[in-house]
């Protein structure tokens, strides 16, 4: 296995499961405790913390400490990030293809 370093991989790779996806829609709801945010899922408190990990290695969230707690809140700035490199890349392609598109037209009206 390849070893991430670069700081957008390892958001595209913490997004790429589902689970974690999961976990970052309901932080977008507020804070919430491991206990918390294991109960929809039917996994361990210690599996869903191995997400956590993966997810704050990512900078996606942040645990703070309350009292026994570590609750648990999302870092949107990093998701920021992710969206204006798809956003750049969507353009990109989106221009190639109407490129695309124009070329096919004119060989289409040139062949008739």
């Amino acid at each position: 296995m390849a070893v991430v370093t670069d700081e957008l991989s390892l958001v595209f790779a913490a997004l790429a499961d589902p689970t974690r996806r999961a976990i970052l829609e309901r932080l977008a709801e507020g804070e919430a405790t491991v206990h918390q945010l294991a109960e929809p899922f039917a996994m361990t408190q210690q599996a869903v913390s191995k997400h956590l990990k993966v997810l704050e290695g990512a900078r996606l969230i942040s645990r703070g400490r309350a009292a026994q707690s570590r609750p648990c809140a999302l870092e949107p700035e990093r998701l920021a990030e992710a969206v204006g490199w798809i956003e750049r890349h969507r353009r990109v392609w989106a221009e190639r293809h109407d490129r695309l598109a124009e070329h096919l037209r004119r060989l289409q009206g040139g062949a008739a």
